[in-house]
């Protein structure tokens, strides 16, 4: 019944175009990967992907991929890659991020929008990644982490109370709102039977204020980007015109982009973009607005507090022993946690705010000693390391280090090394008597090597 319904509803939404698309509703969804570019380029990553296919539209460093389960491969463990719808890309793209920026991704679980962000700043600026349910926010935090992101900050807090706090300070801000997901039905055939118009009007009345919210982080002259992976109008153009009638501070401008096709649903609306399944993605619509006035970020910055004089002597007899040359340079010690955090300078002051993570985690102080954390390894590059056990990704001993077995070493490397694939980082161990005991966390393993498809 509700399947009719929803059919219905597209055939009024496309007129013409409803043949074409239900022509693609029994054909398999796309899949992609967007490579992650602060670890590895286009060039030196898909001769090493035969599943890899062509260029997406939806952003130039998204690719058409054959194969399912990439989860497993040791690249996408290192973080080479990103697993990614292609139309999901396409609200970054609109963004238009630029090196510098200070950029907000308020709805940012599990981490495709909020890392590509991250690539696009290249390590400069600051990235804020909010997800306001919690354990939907260590999976992002976790992403983050795998993508090797050190400019970054993870919040676990309610949009009004995160943009209230922050009014005004980011150039930049994304709003990927929850939606009914009409746009992953292919992915999901049973979803269809749970739709309703009731829950797509609910979504549209939650969009409109999380959007509400958002609006007052965004800077003077700053921009924001509003996109679901939806169809439905109500949860699309009909936000974007009740955000316009609310907020005449805002002006709705082109995207920017080119991809699917301009919005028919409203005046003025044909500045928005909208994506089938016809269009080479999914199914998402972006719309892009400007703000014309409004104050500043008026908060005070972060304060930056020294750790102590015991303190940095163990940090830097740590570092020394593990890094060559290392390029930190604000440590900050919460709970025997280290952090290296993003350019202070940047940063807004956080207090009273639930953050789960600024910045790169270096280590936690045990018992007499520092024990690096995973986050060390993925943030740096090979070279950064004293010790190194050297791999490519079809290498027996790299299934076996993912899968949390401990791996041979040469003798000769003492102490805590890293393990490499492919010219990027992976993880760390701590080597002996030509072993290397696995610290690969647990939370990331993956089947014994023998059951890998790489």
């Amino acid at each position: 019944m509700m399947m009719n319904a929803f059919f219905e509803r597209m055939k009024d939404l496309l007129g013409d175009g409803f043949e074409k698309y239900l022509d693609t509703v029994d054909k398999d969804p796309y899949r992609g990967i967007r490579v992650n570019t602060l670890k590895m380029t286009a060039e030196e990553l898909l001769p090493l992907l035969p599943f890899a296919g062509e260029q997406t539209p939806f952003c130039e460093d998204g690719y058409y991929v054959s194969a399912e389960k990439l989860g497993k491969h040791p690249l996408h463990h290192a973080g080479a890659f990103y697993v990614q719808e292609p139309s999901a890309m396409s609200a970054v793209t609109a963004l238009d991020v630029r090196p510098g920026d200070k950029v907000l991704d308020m709805c940012a679980a599990p981490g495709g929008k909020s890392t590509q962000i991250a690539a696009k700043l290249s390590g400069t600026g600051l990235l804020w990644a909010n997800e306001v349910v919690r354990p939907r926010a260590h999976i992002l935090l976790s992403n983050i982490e795998r993508m090797g992101v050190k400019n970054a900050a993870v919040s676990n807090m309610d949009a009004d109370r995160l943009a209230s706090q922050l009014a005004g300070f980011f150039d930049k801000v994304l709003v990927d709102a929850p939606c009914s997901g009409e746009g992953m039905f292919r992915k999901d055939k049973d979803a269809i039977f749970e739709w309703s118009p009731e829950h797509s009007r609910s979504c549209a009345e939650r969009q409109k204020a999380i959007l509400d919210a958002s609006s007052k982080a965004v800077a003077p002259d700053g921009v924001m980007v509003y996109s679901t992976c939806t169809f439905s109008r109500d949860e699309n153009e009909g936000v974007v015109e009740d955000f316009l009638k609310n907020h005449p501070e805002f002006e709705l401008i082109d995207t920017g982009c080119r991809f699917g096709e301009a919005s028919r649903f409203g005046e003025g609306m044909e500045l928005c973009r909208r994506v089938f399944p016809y269009d080479g993605g999914e199914g998402h619509f972006v719309a892009k607005f400007r703000k014309k006035g409004g104050k500043p970020y008026q908060g005070a910055g972060y304060t930056y507090v020294e750790p102590t004089r015991e303190e940095r002597q163990q940090i830097d007899a740590f570092i020394t022993d593990i890094l060559k040359n290392p390029a930190f340079r604000h440590y900050h010690v919460i709970d025997d946690r280290i952090l290296n955090l993003p350019d202070t300078e940047l940063l807004p002051d956080m207090s009273g705010m639930n953050i789960l993570r600024a910045g790169m985690k270096v280590g936690d102080f045990k018992k007499n000693r520092i024990e690096p954390h995973h986050n060390l390894a993925t943030a740096l590059t090979p070279d950064q390391f004293q010790r190194r056990l050297i791999l490519k990704h079809t290498d027996e001993l790299a299934a076996h280090y993912i899968s949390g077995e401990e791996v041979e070493i040469d003798r000769w490397i003492k102490g805590w090394a890293v393990v490499t694939v492919n010219g990027i980082t992976l993880g760390l161990g701590k080597a002996s008597d030509g072993r290397l005991k696995n610290k690969y966390p647990k939370g990331l393993r993956t089947l014994p090597w023998k059951d890998l498809q790489i």
